[in-house]
Formats: C-alpha cells, sequence, structure tokens
C-alpha cells in the first residue's frame, strides 16, 4: 500500500468531518470527477465545492471506522466507513428533515494523481439512510 495514499485518504475524510472546506477542496485535483452515489457524474473543484456546500446545509456527517486500501502504486484505492449524520434541512426529494440522526455503511473509490484525489465515486444504501431518517 501507498503510505502518501493513505494519509491524503485520513485527511479528505478528516477535513470532511470537520466541514474544514478549504482544506478538504485542496485535496482535490482542479479536473476531480465526482461520482454521486445513485447520481450523475460532476467534473471539476467548483461543482465539488457546490456540492458540498448544498450537502452541508442539509447534513452534518462525521465518517469514522475508515479503512483504507490501495493499490502498490497509490494511484488508486478504496474506502470503507461507517457515516454518522444529522438530517439538518429538507433535502428537495427527500423525507422531511427534523434533525434525525443515521448511521450507514459505506464505500468510495478514488483515482489519485500527484498526490491529490482526482476521482471520488461514492457508495452507500439510500433505501436504508430513508428508512433511518423516517422512522
Amino acid at each position: 500500500m501507498s503510505q502518501a495514499t493513505v494519509k491524503l485518504l485520513q485527511d479528505y475524510y478528516a477535513a470532511f468531518s470537520k466541514q474544514d472546506m478549504d482544506t478538504f477542496l485542496s485535496l482535490l485535483t482542479h479536473d476531480v470527477i465526482h461520482d454521486i452515489n445513485q447520481g450523475a457524474r460532476e467534473d471539476g473543484k467548483d461543482a465539488f465545492a457546490a456540492f458540498m456546500a448544498r450537502m452541508n446545509k442539509h447534513y452534518k456527517e462525521t465518517i469514522v471506522d475508515i479503512e483504507v486500501m490501495t493499490n502498490t502504486a497509490g494511484d488508486r484505492a478504496a474506502v470503507e466507513f461507517t457515516v454518522l449524520g444529522e438530517y439538518l434541512a429538507t433535502d428537495e426529494g427527500l423525507p422531511e428533515a427534523n434533525g434525525q440522526t443515521y448511521k450507514l455503511p459505506a464505500g468510495a473509490f478514488f483515482d489519485i494523481r500527484d498526490g491529490l484525489v482526482a476521482r471520488v465515486t461514492n457508495y452507500y444504501n439510500l433505501e436504508e439512510w430513508i428508512a433511518q431518517v423516517s422512522a
């Protein structure tokens, strides 16, 4: 495993959990590809920043139980983790928010280029999330 890639992704999730968007966005290439869970593909750091602004308005999430796996070259990685969240404001097309908490297993796949995240593809079970916030 590439220790530099492991550290990059640990820093990525630490910044995410702190909602430190300056640090978080500094870990991305300018042309980062973001594959949204059960959604579209977005290109570029500006699109990712806009996505995170929307997310941080609706959700407060912390990432725990992080396991990072990389290839030998360190240019590809997979991360398994748990999302601990609070649903702050109703997101369009989803159940009404009233501060519900949730806990979800999730994963992501990464391409790494020049020590930065060049692609991230996120996966979690949306139906399980809906069940938890609707209970």
